[in-house]
């Protein structure tokens, strides 16, 4: 099916978009929106043959940064006449296991669906809902975060807590960065030369958000993050696992209430509790027992799932890295995998420091368990599953 797939990646304070070209896989447009809600932002409006254009003011809500997307476009270009629209959709429970056509009743269920993901799904919704109204003829699809992991046997999404909570209240683990984890596995696949359906990788997703996933034969057996987004690794402001007794605790000993842990713990913790920013470099740029303390736990976390992963799966063909962090950040693979030289995990230090941009191995030349650094390109799947639905 010719033409192009406009993809709006609605996050918590960004808009990330891209259109693509389904039949090259090129990208005549792409741009990203920062800093929403904040007293200043920018947006970044990238076409093949221009330079930037670029706008720096204030964006109050998703709503107007989508706007000034729409004004991008008009003042840098290329036309914009998509044959579909593919949203990402943090959370779709058990109801949505694959992406979707959005009608009235997908965009009431993503709506019930937000207590599960309040950071997210509203604003999710917002970029829905501002793309139907400005191209009401267009197809759009929600392509959910959750979905690639429908495949966690029951053993791994069941809690063991009260029947009437797993029954009545859907209360289990769902998993996330779903889409990433398709996108890396597929080309991990191909970098390796090999069949996913033979392959078990884990997949370590590191970025503002954080999470690993053991994946085998291109199914997801087991995921770091669980009913939401915080479990599992420490992020950027989420803390990861912490007892869940915290907030008994803490209500006890000062009076904070429920809401006001899951605040704190979401929005106040991560990083940003440990060093006072929740940028990864802020924290590799200072030279003090503060930060050493936090990037050691940061990737004892990481090691600590790595492990545990090795374990369920028996075998391992390779490690991915993955996400700004993972991509990037070569002190923390390093750090990430120390010590596991007897499972046949190994990072090559020139490897590591040296590598080119793309794909790439980290680990030795014949390393029993290949390290990979895999760019992620969520836009890309999410453009290749609306193009599935509208196909």
């Amino acid at each position: 099916m010719a033409g192009r797939i406009l993809v709006l990646n609605t996050g918590s304070s960004s808009i990330k978009y891209e259109l693509i070209d389904v039949e090259t896989r090129e990208r005549p447009a792409r741009g990203l929106i920062e800093r929403i809600g904040e007293a200043t932002g920018r947006l970044t409006h990238r076409t093949r043959d221009q330079p930037p254009y670029v706008r720096d003011q204030p964006f109050p809500g998703h709503g107007e940064g989508l706007d000034a997307m729409m004004e991008a476009f008009a003042a840098a270009g290329p036309d914009l006449d998509p044959v579909a629209v593919g949203h990402r959709v943090v959370h779709g429970g058990t109801r949505f296991t694959e992406a979707v056509l959005i009608d009235d009743e997908v965009i009431t269920a993503i709506d019930e669906l937000a207590p599960l993901a309040p950071l997210h799904n509203p604003v999710n919704l917002t970029g829905i809902k501002v793309a139907r109204k400005t191209f009401p003829n267009v197809p759009q699809v929600a392509v959910f975060d959750t979905a690639f992991h429908r495949t966690l046997p029951p053993e791994a999404y069941t809690y063991a807590v009260p029947r009437d909570w797993r029954e009545r209240l859907g209360v289990r683990r769902f998993g996330f960065h779903g889409t990433s984890c398709a996108y890396v596995s597929r080309r991990a696949a191909a970098f390796l030369g090999r069949d996913l359906a033979g392959l078990n990788l884990i997949v370590l997703h590191l970025g503002n958000g954080a999470s690993a996933s053991a994946i085998s034969g291109g199914r997801s057996v087991d995921t770091s993050m669980g009913m939401t987004p915080l479990e599992g690794l420490v992020m950027g402001t989420r803390s990861g696992d912490v007892d869940p007794a915290l907030a008994g605790y803490l209500a006890r000993m000062d009076g904070i209430d429920a809401q006001q842990v899951e605040h704190a713990l979401t929005h106040q913790s991560g990083l940003l509790a440990l060093t006072g920013s929740r940028d990864m470099r802020e924290a590799r740029g200072r030279d003090d027992d503060v930060a050493r303390l936090a990037l050691e736990i940061y990737t004892r976390r990481i090691r600590k799932y790595v492990g545990a992963y090795y374990a369920l799966l028996g075998q391992v063909d390779a490690i991915v890295f993955t996400g700004g962090v993972g991509e990037h950040d070569t002190a923390t693979r390093a750090a990430a995998l120390a010590g596991l030289d007897r499972l046949g995990i190994t990072v090559d230090p020139a490897l590591n420091e040296a590598g080119p941009a793309g794909e790439r191995a980290v680990s030795p030349p014949g390393a029993e368990v290949s390290v990979l650094v895999i760019p992620t390109n969520e836009e890309w799947e999410i453009a290749r599953q609306a193009l599935s639905i509208i196909s």
